[in-house]
């Protein structure tokens, strides 16, 4: 099996592969028309072939243009797929399912996606914010010196404690929410709008630490900006990769249908945006109660950090093991649930 695996970019001899494999989709056909008295072995063992079988018409469906072993495959799977999944799963399997596979293994496949626009956006900041901070004549087109002063010496540090932490925070987390949905939405549109989003999330960043420096209060911008800003904008990061890569796979699906990389990938994508949910949530609780709180500067910047390097340990750990088992996050590739008699 691992030999078919291992040669996906290869064209696969169909005629061979069809003998290897027509023993256990005849033996799947078998138990699915005794499915009302299996025993408990022979249920888990339609579970294993469902996997397996599903595995196959993946690979027969980039290799093969042959319509009627692709039907007969499709019509198997889905019927296998009714089979396996007729009986609901506690809630709580689906739950740990998700966030120790789906959601962690796309957030690693996308890690260069996801890599390639982190290190763009903050370079981008940078070389705004230095432009910004070195040139009088900038900061006087963005805003008067009265209004400037007011930025720099007020209203940035009292953004964070004008409003009851509760309310902040709920407040945050849906405007975070919502930054991520618009670069998962516009991921439907092949990811084109979603550089537009992030350079003016990035323009607006580097504008005022531009004016921060200018005014020598860069340590009161990292301050209050770092603890919740690395896992905020660490999130928003992965949303717009996520977004991208399905425009680009799109584009270049490869030996796949485009169809079908969309229908995959765009599951992937929801898998992103739901569990990003989460991640902005912690990020808003940091933002409400840390950033503003009499916590000396190292203690919050520290608390940032480690919530970062939780959530990238939490993706390289989950997301590594799930790919080694050849997971892929869609929830059409496997079942969720495993019926026992």
């Amino acid at each position: 099996m691992s030999a078919w695996l291992s040669g996906h970019n290869e064209r696969v001899d169909i005629d061979a592969f069809v003998t290897a494999h027509r023993p256990i989709w005849d033996r799947l056909e078998h138990l699915l028309k005794n499915r009302s008295s299996l025993t408990g072995d022979q249920v888990d063992e339609l579970v294993d072939l469902y996997q397996r079988v599903s595995t196959h018409l993946s690979i027969v469906r980039s290799s093969s243009t042959d319509a009627m072993l692709i039907g007969r495959l499709s019509a198997l799977v889905a019927r296998a797929r009714s089979a396996v999944t007729g009986a609901h799963a506690p809630a709580w399997r689906e739950f740990i399912r998700f966030f120790t596979v789906s959601f962690p293994v796309v957030a690693y496949r996308a890690r260069w996606w996801w890599l390639a626009t982190s290190v763009a956006f903050l370079a981008v900041s940078w070389v705004l914010a230095a432009w910004v901070a070195a040139n009088p004549d900038v900061q006087a087109a963005i805003a008067t010196p009265e209004e400037i002063t007011q930025l720099v010496e007020h209203d940035f540090a009292d953004y964070y404690s004008e409003d009851p932490a509760a309310s902040f925070a709920s407040h945050v987390w849906v405007n975070n929410a919502w930054v991520s949905a618009q670069v998962i939405i516009y991921a439907i549109l092949l990811g084109i709008p979603i550089p537009l989003i992030l350079w003016s999330n990035a323009a607006n960043l580097g504008v005022i630490a531009g004016l921060m420096s200018s005014r020598d209060k860069l340590d009161i911008f990292f301050g209050l900006i770092t603890p919740h800003g690395l896992l905020e904008l660490t999130a928003v990061f992965l949303a717009a990769a996520a977004g991208m890569r399905l425009g680009w796979t799109v584009i270049s699906p490869g030996r796949r249908r485009r169809a079908e990389v969309l229908a995959e990938q765009g599951r992937a994508v929801m898998s992103v945006a739901l569990g990003l949910v989460v991640v902005l949530f912690v990020s808003g609780l940091i933002e409400a109660f840390v950033t503003p709180s009499g916590l000396p500067t190292a203690v919050r910047v520290g608390i940032g950090v480690l919530a970062l390097g939780a959530f990238l340990a939490y993706v390289i750990v989950f997301g590594r093991r799930a790919l080694r088992d050849d997971e892929t996050g869609d929830v059409e590739r496997a079942p969720d649930v495993a019926p026992t008699a």
